[in-house]
């Protein structure tokens, strides 16, 4: 990862698509999904679409989802300094939070150094049912 601090003003236009259909997304999608809205946009083949993400994910702008093989916008604007990201997944609804927490960031980055290590990015997925679903 550079030094630098990428903006949406230094996307490209594909990624600049691919990264409206996230913002503006109720939750994570898949790049076949962001394939489908944007086709009207001249995407066609999922390649475009996985570039644009990779870049995305690279400049901290964008999150995948291992366990839902989906992508959400970033909702922290320091994701990109921090490297350590988690997220809560409702199993019931499906609703997906972004966590910042520093605290867990030094504390996973302390239990790999002590294996040797080093940890440049990680995300913790967290799976359960969320207030609302467990009040329902």
């Amino acid at each position: 990862m550079s030094d630098h601090v990428h903006t949406t003003a230094d996307l490209t236009k594909n990624q600049s698509l691919v990264m409206g259909a996230l913002a503006k997304a109720s939750g994570p999608l898949s790049a076949y999904t962001i394939l489908d809205e944007l086709r009207d946009h001249g995407f066609r083949a999922p390649l475009q679409v996985y570039r644009a993400l990779d870049k995305l994910v690279e400049y901290g702008l964008v999150h995948r989802l291992e366990s839902l093989n989906a992508f959400v916008a970033c909702s922290h604007a320091e994701c990109e300094g921090h490297g350590q990201t988690a997220f809560t997944i409702c199993q019931s609804c499906g609703d997906v939070t972004e966590l910042a927490d520093d605290d867990l960031a030094v504390r996973l980055k302390s239990l790999a150094a002590r294996s040797g290590f080093t940890v440049r990015h990680s995300t913790v997925e967290l799976r359960g049912t969320c207030r609302d679903c467990a009040a329902g």
